[in-house]
């Protein structure tokens, strides 16, 4: 696993990308984790419900810390979706 962390707050010329792992449990579900961004983890029944499930937890951290940063918003964000 990654050790990874998300980019500090106020960071403003880096784009935000997501690298998503998934991996099919023994039980059939399917688990998919963000490592760049702790907590961003996820069941699904399909991989591409644990994929989009981790990838709205993990839109949601940001989006707190760009709510509670002392900083000034950048003129423009990209995301970028990359999908294991």
């Amino acid at each position: 696993m990654s050790t990874e962390r998300k980019p500090p707050q106020g960071t403003r010329s880096q784009d935000l990308r997501f690298i998503v792992e998934t991996e099919l449990e023994a039980d059939g579900r399917w688990i998919a984790e963000i490592p760049q961004v702790p907590g961003a983890l996820a069941y699904g029944v399909t991989k591409e419900e644990a994929i989009n499930k981790a990838y709205a937890i993990a839109l949601r951290s940001v989006a707190d810390d760009v709510e509670h940063s002392q900083q000034a918003p950048p003129n423009s964000i990209s995301l970028e979706r990359h999908i294991a």
